[in-house]
C-alpha cells in the first residue's frame, strides 16, 4: 500500500514537472523543473528495484547534464523577443513534424504485442546472487553492445555539432571566435609568455601589470616581435 502511494505520488510530480519543462517561458525555470523531473524519475527507479539507474540518473543527469544546461542557458543570454518572432514563421513546419511523430507513435503503440510468457517471466524468482548492476552490464555489453556503441557515436556527433554551432562569428567588426593553433603553442618559447618582474614595495599594481596587458593584446593581433622584457611600453 505504501509502495503504491509513493509510486503514484512520484509519478504525478514527474508528469507535472515534465509538463512545466516544455511550457515554461523562462529557460532557467525549465531547467529547474527538469532537475525535479530527474529526481522523481530516480525515485521511481528505486521503487522498481533498479538502484543503479536511479543513482546514475541523479549523479550524471542532475549533477552534470542538467547543471551544464543551466550554465549554458545563463551564459548564452538568449534573446526571447527574437525567438518569439520566428514562432509564427516556423509554426507550420513544427506542427507537421509533430503530427508525423504522433502518427509514428500511434503505429508503434497499435502494433505492440506482449510476449506469451510475459506474465510468467514477471513473477519468476530472481537469483539473489546476480545484482541489478551486474545484469544490466551483461545486457548492455553483450546482447546490445553494437546498439550501445551506436548511441555513443550519435551523442559524439551531436556534441561536435553543438561546438561548431557555438563557434560562429557574430557580425562585421566583432572579434571572431578564438581557435586553437597547435603548432604555435608547441613552438612558443617561455620568453614569449613569462617575464620576471621586480615588484617594488608600495608601488601601485598597475605599474608592473600594464606591460603584460599590452604584450597580451599585441600578441593576440599577431605582433610576435613584442615580447615581455623588451621594455619600451
Amino acid at each position: 500500500m505504501i509502495t503504491a502511494i509513493a509510486f503514484y505520488t512520484f509519478a504525478a510530480i514527474l508528469l507535472v514537472s515534465a509538463t512545466m519543462v516544455i511550457s515554461s517561458r523562462n529557460p532557467v525555470h525549465a531547467v529547474l523543473f527538469l532537475i525535479l523531473a530527474f529526481f522523481n524519475a530516480a525515485a521511481l527507479f528505486l521503487i522498481a528495484g533498479a538502484e543503479f539507474l536511479a543513482m546514475t540518473l541523479v549523479i550524471v543527469y542532475v549533477g552534470a547534464v542538467a547543471v551544464l544546461f543551466l550554465f549554458v542557458v545563463m551564459m548564452l543570454d538568449v534573446d526571447r523577443a527574437k525567438l518569439r518572432e520566428g514562432v509564427q514563421r516556423y509554426a507550420p513546419l513544427g506542427i507537421t513534424v509533430g503530427l508525423v511523430l504522433l502518427i509514428e507513435l500511434a503505429i508503434v503503440l497499435t502494433g505492440w504485442t506482449f510476449a506469451p510468457d510475459m506474465m510468467t517471466l514477471r513473477f519468476a524468482p530472481i537469483d539473489p546472487a546476480v545484482h541489478n548492476t551486474h545484469q544490466l552490464g551483461r545486457l548492455i555489453y553483450t546482447d546490445y553492445v553494437y546498439l550501445f556503441q551506436t548511441a555513443g557515436l550519435v551523442l559524439f556527433v551531436a556534441m561536435i555539432g553543438a561546438i561548431v554551432l557555438t563557434l560562429r562569428d557574430k557580425g562585421v567588426g566583432v572579434r571572431p571566435s578564438r581557435h586553437q593553433n597547435i603548432a604555435r603553442q608547441i613552438a612558443r618559447m617561455p620568453a614569449e609568455t613569462l617575464a620576471m618582474v621586480e615588484i617594488v614595495a608600495g608601488a601601485p599594481t598597475q605599474a608592473f601589470l600594464k606591460p603584460l596587458v599590452v604584450e597580451t593584446v599585441a600578441a593576440e593581433h599577431g605582433h610576435d616581435d613584442h615580447h615581455p622584457g623588451h621594455g619600451g611600453h
